[in-house]
C-alpha cells in the first residue's frame, strides 16, 4: 500500500520500520518539528524524523494541520491509507478523509480502556493485570473509532512503564502489518459504551511520594512513572528518583528505610526500591547506589 506515516516519539520507529520491511510504500512521514533540547537547545529532530532521513524518507512537520495549504499537501500525496501512532498533533476531518481507507491509529491500551495521552502509564498505576495495543479507524473522537484488530498482553509484576513500552512498540509494529495484510476481512467493531476509561497525561505533582500510602499504590506508582518523570522522594535536602521496586515484606514507621539494601516502611507493608537516581547522576541498581549514598537503616524517608 502507498502509506502516510504519522508518529513522533521512539515508540512509534519500530512500526515505520515494520511498515517498510514488510514492503509498503511510504509517500511521506509526518511528525512534530525539531525542538531545543540538549545542554545547547540546539533544535533535536525526533525519534521519527531521524529514523525517517536515515531510510531516506520524505519528512514533513508542520505545526498544524488545520490550513487548508497543509490539508492540500497532505491530500495530494494520494495514499491508500495513513498509519498514526503518537503523532502528537489533532487530525481534522480532512486529513482523516483524505486517504482512500482512512486513517488507521495503533492505541498502547485495550480499548475503551485507558483512552488518550498516557495509556502505558495509567495501566500500571492502576494496577490493571493486563494491556494490550488496538489498531482503530480514527474518527474524529478522542481514540473512540471502531477496533479492526486486538492484541492482550499480560504486565509483569515488577514491569516498568519503559519495559512495557519498548513491547507494546514490537507489538504495535506486528500488529499493524498484519492488519494491513488483512485489511478487507477485518471488522469494524465498534467500542462498547462500557468501560471507558480515560489516561489523563502525567503531571509531574503526581511524582512525589507519599510513603502513607499502600505499598501496593507506591510500588505501582514507582513502576509506572519509571523513567519519566520519576517518582521521587527527598533525603539529606536531596531529590532522589525511584525508578524500580517491588512488594516486599517488613513494617516499621512510615518511610522508614528497614535494611541498608533500601526496603522501605509504607502506610501498609513494603517496598524494595531496586533502582534509583539522585539528581544530576545516572541511573543505579540499589547495591551501587548505596555504595555512594549509603543511607542507613532507619533513616525516615519523609520527603522533608
Amino acid at each position: 500500500m502507498r502509506i502516510i506515516f504519522m508518529g513522533t516519539p521512539e515508540f512509534s520507529v519500530p512500526v515505520l520500520d515494520a511498515l517498510v520491511d514488510a514492503g509498503h510504500e511510504i509517500a511521506a512521514v509526518y511528525c512534530q518539528p525539531p525542538r531545543p533540547a540538549g545542554r545547547g537547545k540546539k533544535d533535536r529532530p525526533t525519534p521519527v524524523h531521524a529514523r525517517a532521513d536515515a531510510l531516506g524518507l520524505e519528512v514533513r512537520h508542520p505545526v498544524s494541520l488545520k490550513s487548508d495549504e497543509a490539508k492540500a499537501d497532505f491530500a495530494a500525496l494520494n495514499a491508500d491509507i495513513a498509519v498514526v501512532v503518537a503523532y502528537g498533533l489533532i487530525l481534522p476531518q480532512a486529513i482523516l478523509d483524505a486517504p482512500a481507507k482512512g486513517c488507521l491509529n495503533i492505541h498502547a491500551s485495550l480499548l475503551p480502556r485507558w483512552r488518550g495521552a498516557a495509556p502505558i502509564h495509567r495501566a500500571i498505576i492502576a494496577g490493571d493485570a493486563t494491556t494490550g495495543v488496538c489498531i482503530m479507524q480514527m474518527e474524529a473522537g478522542l481514540d473512540t473509532g471502531p477496533v479492526l484488530l486486538r492484541r492482550e498482553t499480560a504486565i509483569g509484576e515488577v514491569e516498568t512503564t519503559a519495559q512495557l513500552h519498548d513491547r507494546l512498540s514490537e507489538m504495535g509494529a506486528q500488529a499493524i502489518v498484519a492488519a494491513l495484510g488483512n485489511l478487507a476481512a477485518l471488522n469494524a467493531d465498534p467500542q462498547p459504551e462500557e468501560g471507558v476509561t480515560y489516561a489523563s497525561k502525567i503531571d509531574k505533582a503526581e511524582a512525589r511520594i507519599d510513603w502513607t500510602r499502600p505499598a501496593v499504590e507506591i510500588d505501582r506508582l514507582i513502576r509506572g512513572l519509571s523513567p519519566f518523570p520519576g517518582a521521587w522522594f527527598e533525603q539529606g535536602g536531596t531529590r532522589v528518583k525511584a525508578l524500580g521496586s517491588s512488594l516486599a515484606e517488613g513494617t516499621g514507621q512510615v518511610g522508614e528505610v528497614l535494611d541498608f539494601g533500601l526496603r522501605v516502611a509504607c502506610g501498609t507493608g513494603a517496598v524494595q526500591l531496586t533502582r534509583l537516581q539522585r539528581a544530576g547522576k545516572a541511573a543505579q541498581d540499589v547495591a551501587s547506589f548505596q555504595s555512594g549514598a549509603q543511607i542507613p537503616a532507619g533513616t525516615l524517608l519523609n520527603g522533608e
